[in-house]
């Protein structure tokens, strides 16, 4: 586990993924038969190295990648490194015959993305990419309402995403400085439209075009030393996709908003039947027998409660953490060869998207997204 000591890799995919497996007794593939991972830790500070391994109780690490690559006990490389960092390593790997499971956006262009794909393929190596979102419970029951067709025909999706990530002069920063230098992979556009891909064409169709503009509305920022720098990537996208089927979908994604909205994530789908709205946990529903039938009048008090109206859809389950989720499935795809469709081609389509983007925002257009594989 090559880059745990970052926040997101500790957090998901260190303990309370990987150390949650092991505490529940492994993954269950059948009467007599469980999977237990057992972990190195890899990175390139000691120091973190050795808090993470007091934290996790996982007594292997390592700061030499290639001695961990040459011990044939580990079949899997997982990479949570900085997105710039992330290409040579999972290249290493596959050349070491390692099963590749990685964070996304696995690359910074489409063409490397594409050769990690292609030389995964011809290593005969398995490979996923991490494709969280698709596990959180408030999009686990949207799915279930498309499944049964709840909406009717799906026409328009508004994704709103994002918090207020502070500058870190008086408040420290919540996320880490290379996101906000383009040198270093930062900016927000490969960071979460690598994201909506996955997310748009898994559960409402493949991405066709792309119009997007980025802005850096905070040029300076604090560092994790206190120091001050320029921003050189962008802290917000507003972007449309059109999706197969004549599918509108916008979404906002920025680290500059305050929020007033239900979650930090909200996905309001609209059809012909029904609309819903979508959080990370929480999904809520307005069939069209309970849609109100508003009249425009600015000079009186709207009657109408907006949020009345609009009915939870109740668990029919308890839900994993996302993250755990989809490690269970790449675990059981590795060992079991059980399907697992989220693969680097997957993570290459997530890269395209964020790449249109980035061309549709300089050149001030929408672009078309060519056919990946």
């Amino acid at each position: 586990m090559n880059g745990v000591t970052g926040r997101m890799g500790t957090n998901q995919h260190l303990m309370r993924s990987i150390i949650a497996i092991v505490k529940q007794g492994g993954v269950k593939v059948g009467d007599n038969e469980v999977i237990v991972p057992d972990p190195i830790l890899v990175g390139r500070n000691e120091e973190k190295l050795k808090k993470l391994v007091e934290m996790s109780g996982v007594e292997k690490w390592t700061t030499d990648l290639d001695e961990a690559l040459a011990d044939d006990n580990y079949q899997i490389y997982f990479d949570a490194l900085s997105t710039d960092l992330r290409v040579p390593m999972v290249k290493k790997a596959i050349a070491a015959g390692k099963h590749i499971y990685c964070e996304k956006p696995t690359a910074l262009s489409t063409e490397d993305a594409m050769e990690l794909y292609t030389l995964a393929e011809k290593a005969a190596v398995k490979h996923g990419v991490v494709q969280d979102k698709l596990w959180l419970p408030g999009l686990l029951r949207l799915k279930s309402l498309i499944d049964a067709g709840f909406f009717g025909r799906i026409f328009a999706i508004r994704g709103e995403f994002g918090y207020w990530v502070f500058e870190g002069d008086d408040v420290p920063c919540q996320r880490p400085s290379w996101n906000y230098r383009a040198e270093d992979g930062g900016g927000i556009i490969f960071d979460m439209l690598s994201h909506w891909r996955y997310v748009l064409d898994n559960l409402f169709g493949a991405v066709r075009a792309v119009s997007c503009v980025g802005a850096t509305h905070i040029p300076k920022r604090w560092d994790e030393n206190s120091q001050p720098y320029e921003c050189t990537a962008e802290d917000a996208a507003y972007a449309s996709f059109q999706l197969e089927g004549d599918i509108i979908a916008h979404f906002n994604s920025s680290w500059c908003v305050r929020v007033r909205r239900d979650d930090l994530l909200t996905l309001h789908v609209d059809g012909t039947k029904g609309s819903a709205v979508a959080g990370l946990r929480k999904c809520l529903i307005q069939p069209l027998a309970n849609t109100p039938c508003p009249v425009w009048n600015p000079d009186i008090e709207n009657p109408i409660d907006f949020f009345e109206d609009w009915e939870p859809v109740e668990p029919d389950r308890d839900y994993d953490n996302a993250f755990k989720a989809e490690w269970e499935l790449f675990l059981k795809h590795v060992v079991k060869g059980e399907p697992f469709r989220w693969n680097l081609l997957e993570g290459a389509k997530g890269v395209q998207l964020a790449e249109c983007g980035l061309e549709s925002w300089e050149q001030r257009r929408w672009v078309d997204l060519g056919v990946l594989g």
